[in-house]
């Protein structure tokens, strides 16, 4: 049996099942007694100062919660440069103009080196979200002394971090927010047929498998004169799944993933190879056929930039509810340079 003693001496019992007044001028039904005490002014303050202190506790534990599958932020190294404010990012890329000759010992027509430079630049866009509790919720919350619904926050902050992830890979025209798979500059091409007159690794041999990856990241160091070198690959789960688990050939305890790893000039953990839900078809309607994307996991080459992380703003009181409204800012995923990826489809 739970009591609950308001301040003018009345006691609310709870039985399991019913409230009433127990003990007091007059005894009552829940309803009475919730009205008598917002008459006298009692639930007003109460029930405000305890819906604060539950407020605090939820937004507190609402930045705890980890979304793994949304894997945007540990795919790309994220940016918070900027901050509040902030309407655009904008990056300049240089570029060293000139050739050197040679000159006679007199010479007067020395040529000249130069460097030449443009800008880039993005919008900030803001993601909104809100979450709210009526009254009726938050008296019986207090009376019964259970905690405000935590799902709700969760549910807002989950929503926040789904937007980041999906601008993360696909971009938003509409706001001009760039993404991975929207990019017009990384290059993109499909894996060459197997022996089989396919694509599909489910029926190419290992060795094929093999050299569509080896190729991918081949194309990325050798297109940019070495300048670039590809360090992390991207796979649609179902094929991450087969080459972890099936042998490099038929006499071999190695699979194709650790064979890769030990191997690659360019890969150099497992970890280096990441299943992720929008290199699939099915997931990403950007692509017609699974994909594997090659890149660089490198701050000096791409960052999701987020100026304002999520924040929850005041509570605001709208007729009968309690609303808690929330924005961050977000910039989308900025590659500095395309070449230091490379996307292959039809695998």
């Amino acid at each position: 049996m739970k009591q609950l003693k308001l301040r003018d001496g009345s006691i609310v019992q709870f039985d399991g099942a019913h409230y009433a007044v127990v003990q007091g001028p007059t005894k009552t039904t829940l309803d009475g007694a919730i009205s008598q005490a917002i008459s006298n002014g009692i639930l007003d303050a109460d029930g405000a100062f305890f819906f604060q202190r539950q407020l605090e506790h939820i937004k507190a534990r609402s930045y705890d919660v980890q979304y793994p599958e949304l894997q945007a932020r540990s795919l790309f190294p994220v940016s918070n440069e900027g901050g509040p404010g902030v309407t655009s990012i904008t990056y300049r890329t240089y570029d060293q103009v000139g050739a050197a000759k040679i000159i006679q010992a007199y010479a007067d027509d020395l040529p000249r080196a130069d460097v030449a430079g443009k800008e880039t630049t993005i919008p900030v866009r803001s993601v909104g979200i809100s979450y709210g509790y009526n009254l009726d919720e938050i008296q019986a919350s207090q009376l019964t002394g259970a905690a405000l619904d935590q799902r709700r926050a969760n549910a807002a902050m989950r929503s926040v971090e789904q937007k980041v992830n999906d601008v993360a890979f696909f971009g938003d025209a509409a706001s001009g927010l760039p993404g991975l798979f929207d990019h017009p500059n990384i290059p993109t091409g499909a894996v060459v047929d197997g022996a089989g007159g396919t694509k599909d690794w489910a029926s190419k041999t290992p060795d094929e498998i093999l050299f569509d990856v080896n190729d991918l990241f081949a194309d990325i160091f050798e297109t940019t004169k070495m300048v670039e070198r590809g360090n992390t690959l991207m796979l649609p789960p179902a094929k991450w799944s087969y080459i972890s688990s099936t042998p490099r050939s038929a006499n071999s305890d190695t699979t194709i993933l650790m064979y890769l790893v030990q191997n690659s000039p360019y890969l150099s953990n497992a970890t280096d190879i990441i299943p992720v839900n929008e290199c699939s078809a099915d997931l990403n309607s950007n692509l017609s056929t699974d994909a594997m994307v090659a890149y660089d996991r490198n701050p000096d080459k791409l960052q999701l930039e987020i100026p304002v992380e999520l924040e929850m703003m005041p509570v605001q009181q709208k007729n009968l509810e309690f609303v808690v409204p929330g924005r961050n800012r977000l910039a989308g995923l900025n590659i500095y340079y395309p070449l230091s990826l490379a996307i292959a489809t039809g695998i």
